[in-house]
């Protein structure tokens, strides 16, 4: 456990290397938005393939985090073992089994409200952005839209839809925990490491790999039987509802799993003691 202690500190230490390759991509973006906004075509045309690389690397900063937060993770296990005096799990156990297979869900459960979540707010954003088009002179350019009405929806939808997914990571270590003791918590806790890093990894990969393939297609690279296949085409159709799945993969769900690893192990650290002293209230009536 010491050493994959020192694993996640070395992987840390490289952090200078991991925040540049993270903040690569989103300026690439925001100079791709603000050239498109001055319809600056051809200096689109260049920040479109600098933003394709800048998903590539943000790819690789996000392997970076969940790479680390799995060892920080496997590190705070080892402490709620030694904790709660639990020196062997066995997954083939009844009740370790069954933390096994809750643990196994849990990152696809979270990863699906937070990407609804996203959906949610985004059409409201689109029905407040149809609201003052239709009720504001924009068109004419004789008033202003309301940028801050967007942010409100935006800040508000954020703080509610987090709700939901905050409770589910805080509370089933302290269920888990009460209801079927440490061992059950250590099936739960090795169940969402193993499935959450796969996750995580999967969404960020995917999301950049939609997102390069729409600016693929923008780029007049697609040709089929002779023909380019470039904005308003079907594969662009396509490639579009892909990139509007992809962005709350690899930019919402994927880098949150992160903090559902890290904070179930945390949480099941800290509750530790009391798991051992008032947990197992379920233990009396099943034979584990």
């Amino acid at each position: 456990m010491y050493g994959i202690a020192l694993s996640a500190l070395g992987m840390l230490s490289t952090l200078s290397i991991g925040l540049t390759i993270d903040g690569y991509g989103p300026i690439a973006d925001n100079a791709g938005g603000i050239a498109e906004m001055c319809d600056l075509d051809h200096a689109r045309t260049n920040t479109d393939i600098l933003d394709a690389a800048g998903n590539t690397t943000a790819a690789i900063g996000k392997g970076f985090a969940i790479g680390s937060a799995c060892l920080v993770a496997l590190a705070l296990f080892g402490a709620f073992a030694v904790e709660t005096e639990l020196y062997v799990v066995n997954i083939l156990k009844p009740l370790e089994f069954a933390g096994l297979i809750f643990g196994a869900m849990l990152p696809y459960i979270f990863t699906a409200q937070t990407m609804d979540a996203v959906g949610d707010a985004a059409n409201e954003m689109i029905i407040e952005i149809k609201r003052q088009f239709d009720t504001m002179k924009i068109r004419e350019g004789k008033e202003r839209p309301d940028y801050e009405r967007c942010i409100q929806i935006s800040t508000n939808s954020s703080i509610r839809e987090m709700v939901a997914p905050g409770l589910l990571v805080i509370c089933s270590p302290l269920i888990f925990g009460f209801l079927l003791g440490p061992r059950g918590v250590s099936g739960m806790l090795a169940g969402a490491i193993v499935s959450g890093v796969q996750v995580a990894i999967s969404f960020s990969n995917t999301g950049g790999a939609w997102d390069n393939a729409k600016k693929y297609i923008e780029g007049g690279n697609l040709v089929v039987n002779g023909r380019i296949m470039g904005k308003k085409s079907e594969p662009h159709r396509n490639a579009v509802i892909g990139d509007t799945v992809g962005d709350p993969m690899k930019d919402t769900s994927g880098p949150s799993i992160n903090i559902l690893i890290k904070l179930m192990a945390i949480t099941s650290l800290v509750f530790g003691n009391a798991f051992v002293k008032y947990g197992g209230i379920l233990l009396p009536y099943i034979k584990a």
